[in-house]
């Protein structure tokens, strides 16, 4: 087990308009009147296509699989990482749990940041369950970076 996750304070942003913490890691932004960054709206979106079948809607869990919002309590962004790439097999209380590995899924890798972000945002309920009602525009550098991952050149 790796170190804990930090504060999740987003202390910067790098070219692509992400939000990071104190360690580098990506983190969300939510202003005061509920405004959300651009990448934790589009983990909420994403998330919501590709996880809540297992994780439940709004990360909150499910008979099948955990809270992932109490999951990146404990996983710090490598160890989540890892997870969502390489798959995981948990063997305990007579349950044979497994995440499949989403390494090829473009669907997930392309936005995976803005999963974990939204995550974290989930995580100490800096937004509520739902939609968030407000967010930021997406930044030019975030369109480029989406293209060139999904194969679109266009």
């Amino acid at each position: 087990m790796a170190e804990a996750p930090g504060d999740a304070k987003a202390v910067k942003q790098d070219d692509k308009g992400k939000y990071l913490d104190a360690k580098g890691d990506p983190t969300f932004s939510v202003k005061p009147d509920g405004t959300v960054d651009w990448y934790t709206y589009s983990g909420f979106r994403r998330y919501h296509s590709e996880c809540h079948v297992c994780h439940g809607p709004d990360a909150e869990g499910s008979t099948y699989a955990p809270a992932l919002k109490d999951s990146v309590k404990r996983l710090n962004y490598q160890e989540y990482f890892g997870i969502v790439v390489g798959g995981r097999q948990n063997l305990a209380g007579g349950e044979n749990k497994v995440m499949p590995a989403l390494g090829d899924n473009k669907n997930v890798m392309c936005y995976i940041d803005d999963i974990y972000v939204y995550l974290r945002a989930r995580s100490d309920d800096s937004i509520s369950r739902g939609r968030p009602q407000k967010h930021e525009d997406k930044p030019p550098l975030a369109a480029d970076a989406e293209r060139a991952c999904l194969g679109d050149q266009n």
